[in-house]
């Protein structure tokens, strides 16, 4: 059987990884097994991050909206419960985005969700 000779696809292998190691500090740049362990953990950290930026959201628009509520009066879960009770199917980054750049209408949607309660 043929001996396996691995200089190219070797050379290649610890470039990919060297270069994805690109801007780390140190040994996490230079030296192959820790820029590999490196590489890997960050990762693990995009992968984990890019489904936690999801909740970050959530919980920002609804700060948002429980302020914008709190302006007119209203808690945050009493206003969600009216705008229920009353039909209206916004989500939370519509809401937000309301509370937020066009406050005059959002008061018209605390005034209906109090009106409908």
């Amino acid at each position: 059987m043929a001996r396996v000779k691995r200089a190219v696809h070797g050379h290649k292998k610890r470039r990919e990884i060297l270069e994805a190691a690109k801007g780390y500090y140190g040994a996490r740049r230079k030296r192959l097994r820790v820029a590999k362990e490196q590489v890997i953990h960050s990762g693990v950290y995009a992968y984990r991050d890019r489904r936690d930026k999801k909740g970050q959201f959530r919980r920002l628009w609804i700060t948002r909206i429980g302020a914008g509520a709190r302006q007119h009066g209203m808690s945050y879960s009493t206003f969600m419960h009216g705008l229920k009770q009353a039909g209206i199917e916004l989500d939370r980054k519509v809401l937000a985005d309301l509370a937020i750049h066009d406050p005059q209408a959002f008061g018209q949607l605390v005034e209906t969700v109090k009106g409908a309660s």
